[in-house]
């Protein structure tokens, strides 16, 4: 079986090029490439799929003038999709469209599903409407004169974030907001930096954990939960899951005990959060794997915070990645997750793969 694993992959520099400011200045900024896969972790994935002996695999840059001619030869026999794509607010749609134009076989969800996740605020109507519980909520591109006016009934804190990243780009410290003026500075920030909406919503002040799902429609289970574990960061930050939190205070050569897994929940919790998690991950028509994050409210019931259909998987267990991590706790290795991950896209196409999850030693 010939897979492409299809990826973006991060320069060598953290620093846009030349070439990449010139054509698109709107993204010239600090964490531009955060979403994009380190080689190191792009090399990872290509082992631990080619560590089934019926599996080759080739690498293919996920940038237009190198991917699309490699795609067009169509000898895939399935594409593993890494792809985060660069320009626009449905970047990540970018190649499932394509290969679904080229009937390329591909793990994961489908473009609807990548560029409506990739909206925060669309993603909430549209969970909001199946019933699926969320944080109340506003986007907005100016600033804001009363708060009670737009949100009735609510009052600060807030969360200020743009509509359309991940990776927590944009999510900083300073996005949590406990004035009117701190509000808008964060809107002006992000409206200036990312040339996108604002999204604010209401802080909600419970536990927040992260849940990753395996496989597609009835075969779909929630991996043992990751919980986040806020009192683990500086003094200074807060209690939020930010840009700071995740890339500058957490790092591999000095990691923070900031994750839990498995999550010390009741029962009735742990049921609770699964439910709403795969009630989402069946909304959103998610397949073959996705990392869905929630938190509680005042009352402790779980709400949606934010759905990722392409997870983080960092292979280093230091780098604190938490689809790896819930992988590991329910006893994957990596090779063995990303062929699972693998075999579910396989299963969705008729293509005969012969793998069964053996539990790490």
């Amino acid at each position: 079986m010939l897979v492409g694993l299809l990826a973006n992959i991060k320069p060598n520099s953290p620093k846009p090029d030349e070439n990449l400011r010139s054509r698109f200045p709107q993204y010239s900024l600090d964490d531009i490439y955060a979403e994009w896969d380190a080689p190191e972790t792009i090399e990872a994935v290509r082992r631990a799929l080619a560590s089934h002996s019926h599996v080759q695999v080739e690498v293919v840059e996920a940038v237009p003038d190198k991917a699309v001619d490699r795609l067009m030869r169509k000898d895939f026999d399935i594409v593993f999709n890494l792809a985060e794509g660069f320009v626009g607010a449905d970047r990540e749609a970018q190649f499932p469209a394509l290969m679904e134009m080229l009937g390329i076989p591909y793990t994961g969800s489908g473009p609807l599903t990548l560029a409506l996740a990739l909206d925060k605020a669309r993603t909430k109507e549209v969970l909001s409407y199946h019933g699926v519980p969320v944080a109340r909520f506003i986007t907005t591109s100016k600033t804001v004169e009363s708060i009670r006016a737009i949100l009735p009934g609510s009052d600060f804190p807030y969360i200020v974030k743009p509509v359309s990243e991940g990776s927590s780009k944009g999510i900083r410290n300073s996005s949590f907001v406990t004035s009117l003026d701190a509000m808008n500075r964060e809107i002006e920030r992000i409206v200036i930096e990312y040339h996108q909406p604002a999204i604010i919503e209401e802080f909600l002040p419970g536990r927040e954990f992260t849940a990753a799902v395996l496989g597609t429609g009835k075969n779909a289970r929630v991996l043992p939960l990751v919980e986040i574990n806020f009192g683990e960061l500086p003094e200074e930050a807060n209690r939020i899951y930010s840009y700071e939190a995740k890339w500058i205070y957490d790092v591999a050569e000095n990691p923070l005990h900031i994750f839990t897994c498995p999550a010390d929940v009741s029962s009735k919790l742990q049921d609770e959060i699964e439910n709403v998690v795969l009630r989402a991950y069946e909304v959103l028509d998610c397949r073959d794997w996705s990392r869905i994050d929630v938190r509680l409210d005042s009352r402790g019931r779980a709400n949606i915070i934010e759905v990722n259909p392409l997870p983080g998987i960092l292979p280093n267990p230091e780098e604190n990645s938490c689809f790896p991590k819930a992988a590991r706790a329910a006893g994957f290795t990596y090779e063995s997750m990303m062929l699972s991950v693998l075999k579910s896209g396989c299963e969705r196409y008729g293509i005969p793969f012969h793998f069964e999850h053996k539990l790490a030693k």
